[in-house]
């Protein structure tokens, strides 16, 4: 190589280490940089073998000092390290990692979403004499080497679109899927279909795909990370981050900063390292299953003995998931044991196509998988006698779900198809009877009781409760008591008249009794006016929200929170009625954190679902408020994104109801996963329901949106809700969906 082309590349490793770096200054870095100015200045009156001489010394030197400051890099440079436009992308991985590829869905600007790349490709392997090629669905952000066009990686709703899509055609033709997350978090736009509700399909989707699936960490931003991120065997990049917020963003929100203002650099650092951000951490916290060693201060495009390494890890977590589903294996997993310890597992011959029987293991593993995460990141508070008595809710729910439907289900149904068609057949008989007697009567003159046969096919009326609340409150809000008037916001356009407060927050339950707006109700207004009396029973009570990652004075807050709302979490579960019909219900509220959601409200959750599964009753999950996900649980919180759709998931496909009303402010990751993925979600009509509040989308895009662009209405507008109900019509609502709504094993239908 030519040497002033060598002393090129060394200062542009140089330049490479002080972008890492940032604002810190490293003494011995700085020296090498002034001694490699001063080799270069004096080139030119140097011999040609001296200055190679010299160049060859100045590698080995710079190599070493890549190497120590690799020992102390912090979480912040590690982020640093993969935003840099040197590191490498996914079409780098393509290259050198995929014997063959095509790529699929367009190519540079001309594509769906640039930041989506999507690739058929081929991974061969020779073992003895025979070649065996594995066809893969290659799907992942692409950042590029700084081509503004990609968006850095933030993808907007239609590209997550095209990933799901081409995954789903994966799956159909039985091929592993390798998933590589490069983003810094998905672009926060609620354009049809919606960054919340498409990530929320992309999650639900992929936790049913029956193909093994593998994703590669390098950046992995929040919700944008999780729309392609669920998988099988998830690995991670040594130099990368995984995190529910950027340390940006969780700095500005612990520094409450407004207006644009900027965090200091050191509250960055310390958000960066508090949330525990990277494969380190993530490996110990049991989020990822593997690393993948970059070289020193990360890998770049001319580093191919990285790609080599990352070859054979990829082919290894496809193989192992693979097996573990697979019927003969035992002689092939104690070889991938064995080649864990340096052998090569190339020569190990591992067919990736399923069967059917191979592919339901798969998904159960998967879920299982997802299941046991963040066990340790909550407190269990409960006492030995709810412990047990909780065990013995779900012992009994168990036996008598086995009995009555499983037991006795096919022999019911074979009864019941026998029946109907029986009385279907003397309806045809008694039809003709009853019309022969009819003649018969008006030709004698005899006029028949047409008032019995209008009574028997009459609708029967509602009670005075199930057309509204206005008659049979039972909660009377703090507010009612304030006894001064409260203008409607609409009043200057639509003539509303100033509402006594006691009136406002009694007896219209909240609603401008003019214009129908919807001022804010406590969440125990709902609990009174909505459910049967006396039929709350809640449970679960004392699994308790924590600071599992140990964020400075987060446990402060928490406690204060706790003590604040005679509450554990922000979530509530329990079992309630509505006109007599059994359900189960989580209910996010607004007064805990935000209705912020982490470990113990996603187990909560996880918790109440498998409870309303066994009892075969409908689900609700009421969106008293949520800001999203909790930041100071770090990866802890976001986790229970695909851990909450996946068990969704389990609830739906056995047959259940799972209905979502939101009210008030519903945004960000819970939106965007479990919640989001419902089929059917109403929104009172104060609701605002997005991806991303207006202060970050302004932030991020630098886009000023319209004052209803979270609204109710354009939620429905787009496809994201089915109705927008009156808050005092909830419980008749409520009545009206479980009747004429369900799934196939609800204990009513």
């Amino acid at each position: 190589m030519d040497t002033d082309k060598r002393l090129q590349e060394l200062t542009e490793r140089v330049r490479y280490a002080q972008d890492i770096l940032g604002e810190k200054q490293n003494k011995k870095l700085m020296a090498f940089a002034q001694h490699l100015d001063e080799v270069m200045a004096r080139a030119a009156s140097t011999s040609a073998e001296e200055l190679r001489d010299q160049a060859s010394a100045l590698e080995q030197r710079l190599s070493a000092l890549e190497e120590s400051l690799d020992q102390q890099l912090s979480p912040m440079d590690k982020v640093r390290i993969v935003r840099h436009p040197q590191h490498v992308c996914l079409k780098d991985i393509l290259e050198n990692v995929y014997d063959n590829y095509t790529e699929i869905g367009g190519k540079g600007e001309v594509n769906i979403d640039p930041g989506m790349c999507i690739a058929r490709a081929y991974i061969s392997r020779r073992v003895g004499d025979r070649v065996i090629n594995h066809p893969v669905m290659v799907v992942g952000q692409e950042k590029g080497h700084g081509e503004e066009f990609r968006n850095g990686g933030s993808i907007k709703p239609w590209g997550n679109s095209k990933a799901l899509k081409y995954m789903k055609v994966a799956a159909r033709e039985n091929i592993p899927i390798h998933a590589y997350v490069f983003t810094p978090g998905s672009y926060p736009i609620e354009d049809f279909p919606g960054a919340a509700q498409q990530i929320a399909e992309n999650i639900y989707e992929m936790g049913g795909l029956p193909v093994p699936i593998v994703s590669v960490i390098c950046e992995g931003g929040s919700g944008g990370a999780e729309a392609i991120g669920l998988a099988d065997k998830r690995l991670m990049l040594s130099h990368g981050y995984y995190s529910v917020i950027s340390p940006e963003g969780a700095a500005a929100i612990e520094g409450r900063l407004r207006g644009g203002q900027r965090a200091p650099a050191e509250l960055i650092e310390r958000c960066a390292a508090s949330q525990q951000i990277t494969a380190e951490d993530n490996l110990r916290n049991g989020y990822i299953d593997g690393i993948v060693q970059e070289p020193p201060l990360g890998a770049r495009p001319e580093h191919f003995e990285f790609f080599k390494r990352l070859r054979a890890e990829v082919i290894r977590a496809t193989d192992e998931v693979a097996l573990s589903v697979r019927g003969m294996r035992v002689f092939r997993r104690a070889a991938m044991r064995a080649g864990r310890n340096g052998s090569s597992v190339e020569n190990i011959i591992v067919r990736w196509e399923l069967s059917h029987r191979a592919k339901e293991r798969l998904i159960w593993r998967r879920y299982r998988k997802y299941r046991r995460m963040a066990q340790r990141a909550f407190s269990d508070n409960r006492s030995l006698l709810e412990k047990m008595a909780s065990a013995r809710i779900g012992f009994l729910a168990s036996a008598h779900s086995a009995i009555r439907y499983d037991l006795f289900r096919k022999f019911k149904k074979k009864v019941g198809e026998w029946t109907e068609d029986m009385i279907d057949e003397i309806q045809v008989v008694t039809d003709k009877f009853r019309r022969f007697r009819k003649s018969t009567m008006e030709k004698l003159g005899v006029a028949g009781d047409h008032a019995a046969a209008d009574a028997l096919t009459s609708l029967s009326e509602p009670s005075a409760c199930a057309t509204g609340v206005e008659n049979c409150v039972s909660y009377l809000s703090p507010k009612a008591k304030e006894d001064r008037e409260i203008s409607c916001p609409h009043a200057d356009k639509r003539g509303c008249l100033d509402i006594w407060a006691r009136d406002l927050y009694g007896e219209f339950g909240g609603a401008c009794p003019n214009c129908g707006h919807h001022f804010s109700m406590e969440y125990q207004w709902y609990l009174a006016n909505v459910f049967d009396p006396d039929s709350i029973h809640e449970f679960n009570k004392n699994i308790a929200a924590g600071n599992p990652t140990g964020f400075p004075g987060f446990e402060q807050r928490i406690q204060e929170a706790k003590e604040k709302n005679g509450m554990q979490s922000a979530c509530m579960t329990f079992s309630a009625a509505i006109h007599g019909i059994q359900l189960t219900c989580a209910m996010l509220v607004a007064n805990f954190r935000g209705g912020s959601v982490g470990a113990a409200e996603g187990e909560k959750f996880i918790r109440s679902l498998s409870l309303a599964r066994k009892r075969h009753q409908p689900f609700l999950a009421y969106v008293h408020g949520t800001a999203g996900i909790r930041i100071q649980e770090g990866l802890n919180g976001l986790i229970q994104m695909p851990r909450c759709t996946l068990a969704v998931r389990r609830y739906i496909e056995a047959g259940g109801l799972y209905i979502v009303l939101y009210d008030t402010n519903s945004y960000a990751g819970p939106v965007a996963s479990f919640l989001g993925c419902s089929p059917y979600q109403f929104a009172v009509r104060s609701a605002r329901i997005g991806f991303a509040g207006p202060g970050v989308i302004k932030e991020t895009t630098g886009l000023d949106i319209p004052p209803n662009y979270h609204s109710a209405h354009s939620a429905l507008s787009r496809g994201h809700i089915q109705d927008i109900w009156d808050r005092r019509e909830i419980r008749k609502n409520l009545q009206q969906v479980f009747q004429t709504m369900g799934g196939r094993n609800l204990y009513y239908r």
